[in-house]
């Protein structure tokens, strides 16, 4: 299934400010609308730093605890929204790029998080998977409405009242596996050795058969997938643990990928980042190194300690300047305890064709102002053809939206 993304770009004025960020009157639309067409700039949030030829501005406001975003086959904006049990659909009815208003399409969820449709059967149906925390849910979807009916309960997942990490999120993987549905699961605790088996893992879920199992290990909060679209393969966040210092263990990016129809060890609690041994939590003695391939399989890439990366996507050619073909942009959430804070950004991974990393750089800043102060966090991001993304902020509960002018 194609969905074609028209898109362009406005000028607002913004008024009624959260923290530093400013929220747009719909009121003033009209007007400066007027005035863009006079003009050959773009106005975009103040206090943020974009690469030249980049706007942000908001897309939506008052979407409390937003967190992950997925798109319907109309080209609506889905988001969940967690700590209130909802999945709300952003609806932009008369197409001026902010949202005029919100459906509340399921509530009094478990800590709803993960979304993915799959509407490619034979039957013509298109479903929406949604992950609580201890469920996986699915649900018919009406696109036209749009609206969810038939809820079923798909599965169970591991979970308990003081789990550490209660997110998890989804991916179907592509074609031959369409099939199979990914769900990450993290770590109950900041560091120990797990007892329940879905925790600290991805699963797979197979939407057919209805069978379940561990598709990878070891990984102790991997919140959010994507796939490469170059190599099908699926790149993951995941964050380190907390309460060793401010600069281990990095948190990293992973390639996810079953090796002679193995799940791969990705190393924790026992190792981290380039199969580095975490000697202050294991005390054991080995006559070799615990962490060296193959008993572990090392990150692909090294981050910060403590940015909390979340979402991430990655960058299409078709409405994307050449410069960032095969890149990778990532939402860091941000540091909670780290000395100096670091984090509150978005990150372009730098890579080439045959998917090599050639290095990071800022690419969105302003959630964290020099003086430290947070003006929010950022979550999800999803890039889409036609030079636009959507970026959510949990603790501002908006919906930004970036778009190349």
């Amino acid at each position: 299934m194609s969905i074609i993304i028209m898109a362009g770009a406005g000028v607002f004025l913004w008024k009624a400010n959260i923290g530093t960020v400013n929220i747009p009157d719909k009121a003033s639309i009209a007007e400066t609308e007027n005035a863009a067409a006079n003009s050959n700039t773009v106005s975009s949030l103040p206090g943020f730093i974009l690469p030249a030829g980049f706007s942000l501005n908001i897309f939506a406001k008052n979407v409390p605890d937003a967190r992950v975003i997925e798109m319907d086959p109309k080209g609506r904006i889905l988001v969940s929204e967690p700590s209130e049990g909802k999945i709300v659909a952003l609806i932009d009815k008369d197409n001026n790029h902010i949202s005029d208003e919100q459906k509340i399409l399921a509530s009094g969820l478990n800590r709803p998080h993960g979304m993915a449709f799959n509407c490619n059967n034979v039957a013509g149906q298109c479903f929406l998977y949604v992950a609580e925390n201890d469920a996986l849910l699915r649900f018919s979807y009406d696109a036209d409405t749009p609206a969810l009916g038939n809820k079923e309960k798909l599965m169970s997942i591991g979970s308990s009242p003081n789990n550490h990490h209660f997110t998890r999120s989804l991916l179907f993987l592509p074609s031959p596996n369409e099939d199979t549905l990914l769900i990450s699961v993290g770590s109950s605790c900041n560091v120990c050795h797990e007892t329940d088996p879905d925790n600290a893992t991805i699963l797979s879920y197979n939407i057919k058969t209805g069978k379940k199992e561990v598709y990878a290990k070891g990984l102790r909060n991997a919140v959010f997938m994507t796939l490469n679209p170059v190599s099908g393969k699926v790149f993951a966040t995941e964050m380190g643990r907390d309460n060793v210092g401010d600069n281990i263990p990095p948190d990293e990016i992973n390639i996810i990928e079953k090796k002679n129809d193995q799940p791969q060890n990705y190393g924790w609690p026992i190792c981290y980042g380039k199969n580095i041994h975490d000697t202050q939590f294991d005390k054991n003695t080995y006559i070799r190194n615990p962490c060296m391939a193959p008993f572990e399989t090392p990150s692909f890439i090294d981050l910060q300690a403590h940015s909390a990366p979340l979402g991430l996507s990655f960058i299409p050619e078709e409405g994307w300047g050449e410069e960032y073909w095969h890149n990778l942009l990532v939402a860091y959430h941000g540091s909670w305890n780290r000395t100096s804070p670091t984090g509150y950004k978005i990150v372009r991974i730098k890579m080439n064709s045959k998917g090599e990393y050639l290095g990071t750089e800022d690419f969105i800043t302003g959630w964290l102002t020099k003086g430290g102060k947070k003006t929010g966090r950022p979550v999800d991001i999803k890039v889409f053809p036609g030079g636009v993304a959507y970026i959510s902020d949990d603790e501002s509960g908006v919906i930004y939206k970036l778009t190349a002018r």
